[in-house]
């Protein structure tokens, strides 16, 4: 009879976050549509949420919106697939050979930190405007985020069960899939999760920077032209897109680590 009234309690403690965030949008909207009618914001630049939420229901009906939205997705999933594969591949080799970890360090911290903006010149010079700039930037960014996440998790392995497996004579292969990856798993699932938001960022600048085709010059084209309702709109859109992208990479990593204390804990609370 407790464990059922713990559990009962549980149900509306669970409902009160997405509650709770749910009042919070709701007094965001308000403070929008309020602030431009009292004159502390002009609304010519910042208008009411009312008309963001109409000029974003006209984008709907456009195709050019669309074409956008689906630019910008191809840059985005094609650039994050390139940098974890590249990344989770790189990591694995870089961390399970000393030696090889030991050279590279010394490489990684110092490309690591270059802000993948000051590379939009060459990315320009190499490609233009079209797709493979946006990509050079994109996996540029989000390639060291799964990297030194892999590297991290390789590090983390217990030396006794890599010393068990090594008893056992289990070769390389054996040891990366049994010892290594279980191990790795946690942090190449957190590396992703931070890539997927890093890559949606980086593909939405080099559109509003570059002009590549996607939401991000769609932006540029609707400031230029005065257009403000559609720039908020716009905004709106990549907000609710970089949402969608969390949502989607936190429900992968709790299928992929169902098994993992942490979302069992998650679960349980």
């Amino acid at each position: 009879m407790k464990t059922k009234a713990a559990g009962t309690g549980a149900g509306p403690g669970r409902a009160a976050g997405p509650l709770r965030g749910l009042a919070g949008l709701a007094g965001l909207v308000a403070v929008l549509e309020v602030l431009p009618h009292s004159g502390l914001v002009s609304a010519d630049y910042l208008p009411p949420a009312s008309v963001t939420v109409r000029a974003l229901w006209q984008l709907l009906a456009e195709q050019a919106f669309w074409t956008a939205l689906g630019d910008t997705l191809t840059g985005w999933g094609l650039g994050l697939a390139i940098s974890v594969v590249a990344g989770v591949v790189a990591g694995l080799v870089i961390g399970s050979v000393p030696v090889l970890r030991a050279v590279t360090a010394s490489t990684i911290e110092f490309l690591r930190p270059i802000p993948s903006v000051a590379l939009i010149p060459v990315a320009v010079l190499l490609y233009g405007t079209d797709l493979r700039s946006k990509l050079l930037l994109v996996v540029y960014a989000s390639f060291w985020q799964v990297l030194v996440q892999v590297l991290a998790g390789i590090q983390d392995v217990d030396p006794v069960a890599d010393d068990t497996a090594r008893s056992y004579l289990l070769g390389t292969w054996g040891r990366l899939r049994h010892v290594m990856w279980p191990t790795a798993l946690p942090y190449v699932m957190t590396g992703v999760r931070l890539a997927a938001t890093v890559a949606l960022i980086l593909a939405v600048t080099a559109e509003l920077v570059i002009g590549a085709p996607g939401l991000g010059h769609e932006i540029a084209v609707a400031q230029t032209s005065g257009a403000v309702p559609q720039v908020y709109a716009l905004v709106l859109v990549t907000g609710l897109l970089g949402v969608a992208v969390n949502l989607v990479a936190r429900a992968v990593e709790r299928r992929a680590l169902h098994w993992h204390q942490s979302v069992r804990i998650e679960v349980a609370a």
